[in-house]
């Protein structure tokens, strides 16, 4: 099948966005220096949500993040949504489920600086969702990735929302 304009699109879309995941994941568990530092590190014993969470937050959902910050459960859970979805991206594989996934990851985010300090409705995270949202609907994992070969597993066939 030859890939149209339109399909590349949507494979570096695809790809950029699983790069972005793919690669938070790994910063917070190495601390390569980037956005951490390697004395914090989750594999220093550092958290992965300690400080955004008890210092980036604000707005009316602040004291909520404020309380869950650095909290095991969602530590794992945090480095497991960050992995899962940017790994399923790179992959092209899971594109439904690693979308919505991602998109709500991005919400959650968003609500935990309420309201965006550059404009009161609409930042990034916002954009990354709405893009996220596209991947799960288009699934561009079966042009360059694995989605098309994934599509026909027994599992995926049985459980199509794995597609």
């Amino acid at each position: 099948m030859a890939v149209e304009a339109e399909q590349k699109i949507w494979v570096l879309l695809r790809l950029g966005l699983g790069w972005i995941f793919f690669w938070a994941f790994i910063d917070k568990l190495l601390g390569l220096g980037f956005a951490t530092k390697s004395s914090g590190a989750w594999i220093n014993g550092g958290s992965p949500t300690l400080g955004f969470l008890s210092f980036g937050t604000a707005g009316p959902l602040a004291g909520l993040y404020k309380g869950i910050a650095g909290n095991l459960l969602v530590d794992w859970l945090f480095m497991l949504g960050l992995l899962f979805v940017g790994a399923a991206l790179l992959l092209g594989i899971l594109n439904r489920m690693s979308g919505y996934l991602g998109a709500l990851l991005m919400l959650l985010i968003w609500t935990s600086a309420l309201l965006p300090e550059n404009n009161p409705m609409l930042d990034d995270h916002i954009i990354y969702a709405i893009a996220l949202v596209g991947i799960s609907i288009v699934r561009p994992g079966k042009w360059y990735g694995l989605g098309e070969r994934w599509a026909r597993t027994a599992i995926v066939r049985k459980c199509p929302v794995l597609e």
